[in-house]
């Protein structure tokens, strides 16, 4: 899963991506400095592979993980080329969902390219962009087929057209793709078109040290961010990023101490892995024994054979069954030999839905 990390210039987006990845991607105070997006590889929180590894006494422990990329800020006018535009624009289309960081802090040290802070304003700066940048996409798609589609001999291509056509007005409308109804066969044209306002969003309100812990509650940035993303059908995660990177930088006791003081039970950025796997549907199963204790990421609906297939291609290929049983049971039974003398392991076909939790190990011949 790969998540871009993008908003306005000097909102502390490097800040929050030096505290997730520890990456030391320069954060100053001026347009631009990030140019180059960095990339970084985050685990996903996951206390159950530390259970599992000591039941099994486990060598190595290999959680999921989540690439986030640090994007360059975005201006007005970057779907015209403005700023770093269409570059910009390109390293989002890479990306599964986009974490878009939004300024709740007063700080007349930091400049805000508007010289105020409102961060609604700086929300629909950011999305109108990619929406402009959607619309000049389409339009060269319809370009393309509209030959194929004008006689109506080539329906595929009438079909798409129609759709394109649609979509354009949606969009010429200031409307994000995603806020397009549409039918099946119409989800896979819109899949098939990689547009960036079709993506989903969660929205990180970054706040100061003194609104942190229940604080935020009466930040009027955070409200107002809150009441948008609640219109608009997407999460906010509220976060301090100036002291998230101070705190990846504590040892796991100081760390909780820290957050204890505040009264919270997990770090912002926990949080916002959290809700990053949960965006895009995804769930863990796990594998565990005495080489490796490891989690495996699939998204939601996945069958047993095609999760098998995660580990490697012939798993899927020769799949007999899985023999499953949940975290917890095995926990409670002492591992897989007392799960299964007190009945608890299943014996799983092709069909079988995978669970988020589920232990598995894959039987299969080729």
């Amino acid at each position: 899963m790969k998540l871009g990390v993008v908003g306005l210039p000097n909102v502390g987006k490097s800040t929050l991506f030096n505290a997730i990845t520890h990456a030391g991607a320069e954060a100053a105070n001026y347009p631009f400095c990030t140019i180059e997006p960095n990339v970084g590889i985050v685990a996903v929180p996951d206390e159950r592979l530390d259970k599992l590894a000591a039941l099994y006494q486990s060598k190595k422990i290999t959680p999921a993980v989540v690439e986030f990329v640090d994007i360059a800020g975005l201006v007005k006018g970057a779907s015209r080329g403005e700023g770093l535009g269409n570059k910009f624009l390109s390293h989002i289309r890479e990306v599964d969902a986009i974490v878009h960081v939004v300024r709740c802090f007063e700080d007349e040290n930091i400049t805000h390219v508007e010289n105020t802070v409102d961060p609604v304003r700086d929300i629909t700066t950011i999305e109108l962009e990619l929406i402009l940048a959607d619309i000049e996409a389409v339009e060269k798609r319809r370009d393309r087929i509209r030959n194929a589609a004008r006689g109506g001999s080539d329906k595929s291509a009438a079909a798409e057209f129609a759709f394109l056509d649609k979509l354009s007005k949606h969009l010429e409308e200031e409307r994000p793709a995603s806020s397009l109804p549409v039918t099946e066969e119409e989800k896979e044209l819109l899949d098939n078109l990689f547009l960036l306002s079709a993506k989903p969003v969660i929205y990180c309100a970054n706040i100061s040290e003194a609104d942190m812990g229940a604080a935020s509650d009466a930040n009027p940035h955070v409200k107002a961010v809150k009441e948008y993303a609640k219109a608009h059908h997407a999460e906010t995660i509220v976060i301090c990023a100036k002291t998230e990177e101070e705190l990846s930088q504590l040892s796991e006791e100081d760390r909780a101490v820290f957050l204890e003081d505040f009264g919270l039970e997990e770090s912002g950025l926990d949080q916002l892995v959290r809700a990053s796997y949960s965006l895009l549907g995804l769930i863990s199963y796990l594998t565990a024994g005495e080489k490796e204790t490891r989690a495996w990421t699939i998204v939601k609906g996945t069958k047993a054979p095609q999760a098998a297939g995660k580990i490697h291609s012939d798993f899927e290929k020769g799949f007999i069954r899985a023999e499953v049983v949940d975290y917890q049971t095995l926990l409670d039974c002492g591992g897989l030999n007392g799960a299964r003398e007190k009945g608890k392991v299943r014996s799983e076909g092709k069909d079988y839905v995978m669970k988020d939790g589920d232990v598995v190990l894959f039987r299969f011949n080729v």
